[in-house]
């Protein structure tokens, strides 16, 4: 079973609208080009889908989307327009993933830029994971760790803790993956029970620079996404990254 993440597309609704350093309409068009050479069973999308919330904006998500030969999920970031996102397509919580399911937690706090599950979602997990065994494989925009970055880390997963321990007594747990911080990222958290590990995924539009204490955008590394072979009882996981240059020829 193959997942592959994408993350923080920051779209317009103009479809010529510039990021910070790019195109990210047609650079999220050029890193699913590349997505669909690997042949993915399952898309996740992990936030920050729109940047301006607009309807069209969503729309240009999906209809990149929807060129894919493979279902696709997305959950919210801090960005985003939750009820808009429903509207345009449905937000699963547990995606069955044959021998693995997925979780999707929502961390998105209105109108902040930090993130926070609360105490009923994490009652909810605790009731999902009692429930099934199966190695799992847990989604979120915000990062549950600190990653190095002084400026992120002040608007990371408010909550952590509590989702920490909640974890600990549900081994099946095999690794988080968030978006938010648009860069790769690798790091566990050692618990009781065993290890989890917590990855972090580059943006399709702008990357953020590895520990900076400020907001600093990394101009030497390009737009990518995580790849996430699910095998009985382990996993396998990479970054690939794409090269942007080629894209701008969609608007041409």
């Amino acid at each position: 079973m193959r997942v592959i993440q994408v993350t923080d597309s920051h779209l317009f609704a103009d479809p010529r609208a510039r990021g910070r350093l790019g195109m990210p309409l047609p650079q999220l068009h050029d890193v699913l080009l590349h997505v669909r050479q690997l042949r993915p069973d399952v898309l996740l999308a992990t936030g920050d889908i729109a940047h301006d919330e607009t309807p069209t904006a969503y729309q240009h998500a999906i209809d990149a989307f929807a060129t894919m030969e493979c279902p696709w999920f997305w959950i919210p970031g801090n960005h985003d327009h939750q009820s808009l996102m429903a509207e345009y397509h449905e937000m699963h919580e547990d995606v069955d993933l044959e021998g693995w399911r997925l979780l999707a937690l929502n961390s998105q706090v209105n109108g902040q830029a930090h993130g926070r599950l609360g105490p009923e979602q994490l009652r909810t997990l605790a009731d999902r994971l009692e429930d099934d065994a199966r190695p799992t494989l847990l989604a979120m925009h915000h990062q549950p760790v600190e990653i190095g970055s002084a400026w992120i880390d002040s608007i990371a997963l408010e909550d952590r803790e509590a989702l920490w321990q909640v974890l600990a007594a549900y081994p099946q747990v095999q690794a988080i993956v968030c978006g938010h911080i648009h860069q790769a990222f690798a790091s566990q958290r050692h618990l009781e029970e065993g290890v989890i590990a917590v990855y972090g995924c580059p943006s399709t539009s702008d990357q953020f620079l590895p520990g900076a204490d400020e907001f600093a955008l990394d101009t030497a590394s390009r737009p990518g996404f995580r790849v996430i072979d699910l095998y009985e009882a382990t996993l396998d996981t990479w970054v690939e990254r794409v090269d942007p240059l080629s894209c701008y020829s969609l608007l041409s």
